[in-house]
């Protein structure tokens, strides 16, 4: 994966950062034994996800592999195999 750039991506860090910080609000609420304020916190993530998918589809995420590129890469793979 470390070859691929995988989540290397306005779209990912930006889902990840308001998940993470969503994961936060609900850990301090759950501490405090706060529901209201711990599913808040759980709706932060969710909304992280929703906002890096759509930013995913705006065309701040990875394009997608054409299937000549994937050919090319499996054909090239197999040569250095071979």
């Amino acid at each position: 994966m470390a070859g691929s750039a995988h989540g290397h991506t306005p779209a990912a860090w930006t889902g990840v950062i308001i998940s993470f910080i969503g994961f936060c609000i609900a850990g301090v609420f759950m501490v405090a034994a706060n529901q209201p304020g711990f599913w808040a916190g759980m709706g932060v993530v969710l909304l992280g996800g929703v906002i890096g998918l759509a930013m995913k589809v705006a065309g701040l995420g990875m394009p997608k592999e054409s299937e000549a590129v994937v050919a090319a890469r499996d054909a090239a793979t197999a040569k250095l195999r071979a």
